[in-house]
């Protein structure tokens, strides 16, 4: 007895092992994000740059990139390689493959056009943290698209969730850029380093101190609903429990920089975590 709303596992041990492994890394790295072993970028950089000895100029970091052109590395590669899969015969066949094909390709380069328009960068990130996220977003979409491919044939969910999922990721991105733009304008007007934070407001900051993350996981149970494959509710889960522990730790660095940071604000989920 399979799971009514999921597509049978393809015959595949590699995208069946590429499931556990995207789960159990994305889990280990939000239990890192709780543990204080933070990814290195955005405002964690420069908790890491100190933790190497406070060395914000990233000496014994290796090599480093504007931020920007880090996070152009991070999520350029996922975005042609969605848009690529047009390309390939047969990669892309049915309604369920284009829908999910056409959204991975939106999410990243709404995520391109971001990092370009959108947000303030201060300072730089590491070139191995942008290279480990983008192979990150890189495999996640090609596997998912590859999952997809591998799902026709197989006997279709009894539960379509596909329509329904467009509408989930529909809500996701949009309230991800919301929420993006809106702590692009906290620092339209800071400087660079800590000193360019402050508070956020508006939206749902009210109520949780990361909502761009509680979209963003709205975004990927998105994909997951569309593919309805193991690899894709994998991915969505593993994202989930990343960003979950990076919000933690968010919150936990803005009660360190800000005395007057409410109490009753979040991490991710307003009222509850």
């Amino acid at each position: 007895m399979w799971l009514p709303f999921l597509y049978p596992p393809p015959a595949s041990v590699y995208v069946a092992a590429m499931s556990a492994v995207s789960l159990v890394s994305m889990a280990n790295a939000g239990l890192a994000e709780l543990r204080g072993n933070h990814m290195a970028y955005s405002k964690f950089w420069h908790v890491v740059a100190a933790g190497a000895g406070g060395n914000k100029q990233g000496k014994s970091a290796g090599a480093l990139l504007r931020s920007r052109d880090g996070m152009l590395v991070a999520y350029a590669p996922a975005f042609l390689a969605a848009a690529a899969s047009f390309a390939v015969p047969g990669a892309v066949d049915g309604a369920r493959a284009q829908l999910l094909s056409a959204a991975l390709a939106v999410h990243f380069l709404k995520r391109v056009l971001e990092v370009l328009f959108v947000h303030r960068y201060s300072g730089s990130m590491p070139l191995d943290t942008a290279v480990t996220i983008g192979t990150s977003y890189l495999l996640s979409t090609v596997n998912m698209i590859y999952a997809q491919h591998l799902s026709r044939g197989l006997p279709d969910p009894p539960i379509d969730l596909l329509y329904p999922g467009v509408v989930v990721f529909a809500i996701g991105i949009f309230g991800n850029f919301y929420h993006h733009y809106l702590l692009s304008r906290l620092r339209a007007d800071g400087g660079g380093g800590d000193k360019g934070y402050k508070i956020p407001s508006g939206g749902l900051f009210e109520l949780v101190t990361c909502p761009h993350y509680l979209f963003e996981i709205i975004g990927f149970f998105g994909f997951a609903m569309i593919a309805q494959t193991v690899y894709a509710l994998a991915v969505a889960t593993g994202t989930a429990a990343y960003l979950a522990g990076r919000s933690c730790a968010t919150r936990r660095w803005y009660e360190s920089k800000f005395e007057e940071f409410p109490a009753r604000i979040k991490a991710l989920l307003p009222f509850v975590l």
